[in-house]
Parts: structure tokens; C-alpha cells; sequence
């Protein structure tokens, strides 16, 4: 286990946010530094306790996935190498090591590629009220966690309390275009597809998940952090079982808790017994391993 890291401390290099769970470097005018700390959010608030190696499973996942993807996308990543990077960041190896990307800068599309093959979260509560999901007519007699007939393209948008906000296809086109939007639908329904498809022989239900698209120059590039579980449902495909929510390889831990002490939601956020805190890691590290096939 890695140390952990909650808040990393650059002198000399240039923060440019910092957000739930990620620090932001400027390295020069045309690259990035990201780095996944071991912070852990719930109910969109920061937590006062960290995940033990969160932050290298969300970036070894990633570059899994950014290597697994290579001719469908290209991406933003440069390097996940600090002997590679410039000075001075190699002499914050103790901060960096396993969690960090040196990637181009993209100018970034406002508009979050959600893909959903199964019928969970907020699609759930949709298509209770409506049979719909983001507008797209859904069949009848469809259960929380039924599989799809096809995977659906659900765009989002954030707002300003940091909130996902479900859009229609049409309304994602309006603000981006419609030429830009039909790409964004092709290319994140392919790559959830193909992702979809590998998990499934690891014995994980890739149920839905959320991409961020960029453009370097005038190139269409994957962005940020890809099909993790911070970004995506895993779930366990032998106990699977339409009809409710599902067991799943993420922060499921954290809030069961949250709900079991009845917090009112509202900061301060309360920190995490150990146990729960250990549990949770356990979960984003098996999640690598059964992804990658191999222990971080």
C-alpha cells in the first residue's frame, strides 16, 4: 500500500483546481499534470477520511484502459512515467508515483458522454416516472438494473453545485452542434461496446459509464479519467440480479455508512471509521484486479 495522499503540495508548479478527487497542474502552456489523490466524495461533499490507494487504481485503470482503446480514440495521455516528466516534478515521486498523468491540454467539450446498457441511478428514477431515459422511450415492465435491448447514449451536463444534469440528445446538440454530437454518440457507445464486452470475460457487468471528450488542435481526444469506478457502475456479473440495486465495485461502502448514521448531508462531511474506509479500498483494488488480471 501506497502512502496516502489527500492534498498534494507542488512548490513551484502551477495548481489549476482542485476538485474532488483530482489536483490539476499547468506544465507550460500545452500539458497537464493530473494527479488522483486518495480523496473520496459522497453526496457531493469531500470526505474527512481517505481511501487507501484510491487514487493509483483510478489511474492504473485508466491507463489500462486508455492502452485497450488506443484504435478506437486517440487520448490526451503523454506519460504515466515520472522519470519522463519535467523538472521539477520528479523530485515529488513520494506525491506522484502510480497516480499521476502528464497529459495535453484539450480544450474541453461541455457536454459529459453518459452510455447505459443497464437501468440504474438516475436513468432508474426517469424512467419510473416517465419510461424514458434522457427522452428515449424505454419498453414497459423494465426492472431497476434490467439490461437494455440496446446501450443508450445519455448525455449530461454539470451544474454549477458540481450535480450531473441528464439532457436529451437534442439538447446536447444545441449547445455543441449536431455534426459534433452524432460523433460523440458513434464514439462513446463503441467504447462502451468494446469495454462492455472485455469485462464481461473478467466476469464484470460494465453497466453504464461517463466519458469527457477534448479537442488538441483539431483532434477529437479521450479525456480524463476512463471507465473507473468512480466514473462507472461495476458490477459483479455472478450475482447479478435485475430487480433492485446491485453489489458494486465502488464507494458502495462509504455510503451505507453515511446513510446508517443518518447524516443530514450537510458540511461538515464526518470522517469514516477505519474499517469502512479499508473496505472501500478493498473494493477499488479488486476492481483493478479483476479488470487487469493483475494485484496493484
Amino acid at each position: 500500500m501506497s502512502k496516502l495522499v489527500l492534498e498534494t503540495n507542488l512548490p513551484g508548479v502551477e495548481l489549476l483546481a482542485r476538485g474532488k478527487v483530482r489536483d490539476n497542474y499547468a506544465i507550460g502552456d500545452d500539458k497537464m499534470l493530473l494527479v488522483a489523490s486518495d480523496r473520496i466524495s459522497a453526496f457531493d461533499y469531500i470526505l474527512a477520511t481517505g481511501i487507501p490507494d484510491k487514487g493509483r487504481v483510478l489511474t492504473q485503470i485508466s491507463l489500462f484502459w486508455f492502452d485497450f482503446l488506443k484504435d478506437l480514440t486517440p487520448t490526451h495521455l503523454l506519460s504515466a512515467d515520472i522519470a519522463t516528466f519535467p523538472a521539477p516534478l520528479p523530485q515529488f515521486r513520494d506525491q506522484l508515483e502510480g497516480r499521476t498523468m502528464l497529459v495535453k491540454r484539450a480544450r474541453m467539450i461541455d457536454v459529459e458522454c453518459v452510455a447505459r446498457g443497464y437501468l440504474a441511478g438516475s436513468g432508474w428514477k426517469e424512467y419510473r416516472e416517465s419510461r424514458t431515459v434522457c427522452g428515449i422511450p424505454l419498453p414497459d415492465r423494465l426492472q431497476e438494473s434490467s439490461q437494455l435491448p440496446v446501450p443508450i447514449f445519455t448525455p449530461a451536463t454539470k451544474a454549477s453545485s458540481g450535480h450531473d444534469i441528464n439532457i436529451s440528445f437534442e439538447e446536447a446538440a444545441s449547445r455543441i452542434g449536431t455534426h459534433l454530437a452524432q460523433r460523440l454518440r458513434e464514439l462513446t457507445l463503441a467504447i462502451y461496446k468494446r469495454a462492455a464486452a472485455y469485462a464481461a470475460t473478467r466476469g464484470i457487468i460494465l453497466a453504464d459509464t461517463k466519458f469527457e471528450f477534448g479537442f488538441v488542435g483539431d483532434q477529437l481526444v479521450l479525456a480524463d479519467e476512463v471507465l473507473t469506478p468512480d466514473s462507472s457502475r461495476f458490477w459483479p456479473a455472478a450475482s447479478y440480479s435485475p430487480g433492485g440495486a446491485q453489489p458494486s465495485y465502488d464507494k458502495q461502502y462509504v455510503r451505507d455508512y453515511l446513510e446508517s448514521i443518518r447524516w443530514n448531508k450537510q458540511p461538515p462531511a464526518p470522517a469514516l471509521p477505519a474499517d469502512v474506509a479499508e473496505r472501500t479500498a478493498d473494493k477499488y483494488r479488486e476492481a483493478y484486479r479483476l479488470l487487469t488480471g493483475k494485484p496493484l
